[in-house]
């Protein structure tokens, strides 16, 4: 599991959003497209890992 204090949801969520912008920008090079599609991967995943500690947090409410 992710450490919740370090990790910033609302952050990584603006960063996939400026990831995005780059790689359908037409100026953007192959090669950095596919350093910014694993670097979107990664945060994709720490994401869904966030969101499902949260889930269970409030299901033990």
């Amino acid at each position: 599991m992710i450490e919740n204090q370090e990790f910033d949801y609302y952050e990584s969520v603006a960063e996939l959003e400026r990831i995005a912008l780059k790689v359908e920008d037409p100026s953007t090079a192959l090669e950095d497209i596919e350093a910014l599609i694993k670097r979107s991967d990664s945060l994709i995943a720490a994401c869904r890992d966030y969101l499902r500690t949260m889930r269970e947090k409030t299901e033990q409410l």
